[in-house]
């Protein structure tokens, strides 16, 4: 037997032990969390690691977290690697981002509750655990057989696409807030600016399409979006009035968080349906 067939023998997309244990630690941070943000987002000076404001602002981050947790629960229980792998490298890229803005912006936190330091031990521990994990589990991830339902590759470079439309905001919003939160629709202060910078980068995870195209790849990935979406469409129309309805990135943004989360329900649809193309 060859190096090429033993190979090929061990990678059989089984996920370990020590990766079910980290994302199940992960869920009950992002589960409290969102509780907070999402349904109280005007108290989260008492309630919070710090005040979070807007309104809008904190249910934004809150949609990601409960995201998140719906992700590592998934992932907890993945009897296949590669149906999750799409989400670790985002969550090990976010995380990271969280980690270097509390670093950055620490005197704007309260030090003085549980929630700050529940928020350090996530935030300081995290980046690092994903990335071990994924080190460890990618080395088992399946390749693609020939009766693998796959994306459409149109679909599959719109995703991506997408992707790398969100990452590249997501950069421009940590590197640049200030200059950012001058022509964003609602308020940002370089803080608020730098977070939501590390909610759009977990877009990246629309670039695995461009590389696995199994839809099997991509399910997870879909569900996980259409819980955020669906929550941050939510929060807008729940925060209405902190949008600037003068400046045109309010109605761009109305227009295309609309018009992805219809896009990505039709697609998910038409890839759960028998027919579906291969």
């Amino acid at each position: 037997m060859s190096l090429e067939d033993i190979d090929v023998q061990s990678r059989d997309d089984h996920v370990e032990l020590l990766t079910r244990a980290v994302a199940a630690a992960i869920v009950p941070f992002l589960v409290v969390a969102f509780a907070v943000l999402y349904p109280w987002p005007d108290d989260t000076g008492r309630l919070f690691a710090w005040r979070i404001a807007p309104a809008i602002t904190a249910m934004v981050l809150g949609s990601a977290y409960l995201g998140g947790a719906y992700f590592f629960v998934r992932a907890a229980r993945a009897t296949a690697w590669h149906t999750v792998k799409g989400g670790f490298l985002p969550v090990a890229v976010f995380a990271s981002m969280m980690g270097l803005a509390t670093i950055l912006h620490w005197d704007k936190f309260n030090h003085r509750h549980v929630a700050f330091w529940l928020w350090v031990l996530l935030y300081f521990t995290t980046p690092f655990l994903i990335v071990v994990v994924w080190l460890r589990n990618r080395r088992y991830d399946a390749p693609a057989v020939a009766d693998d339902v796959l994306l459409p590759s149109f679909a599959a470079r719109v995703i991506g696409g997408i992707g790398a439309l969100a990452l590249a905001t997501g950069l421009l919003l940590f590197v640049a807030p200030r200059t950012v939160a001058a022509w964003w629709p609602w308020q940002l202060t370089p803080l608020t600016a730098r977070v939501l910078g590390a909610v759009f980068c977990l877009g990246l995870a629309g670039l695995g399409a461009l590389f696995d195209r199994r839809w099997s790849s991509a399910r997870i990935p879909f569900q996980v979006a259409i819980v955020m979406l669906i929550l941050m469409l939510v929060a807008g129309a729940r925060a209405y009035t902190e949008f600037d309805p003068s400046n045109p990135l309010t109605w761009l943004f109305a227009a295309g968080f609309v018009g992805a989360t219809v896009a990505t329900v039709l697609l998910y649809r038409r890839m759960q349906h028998p027919g579906a193309a291969r």
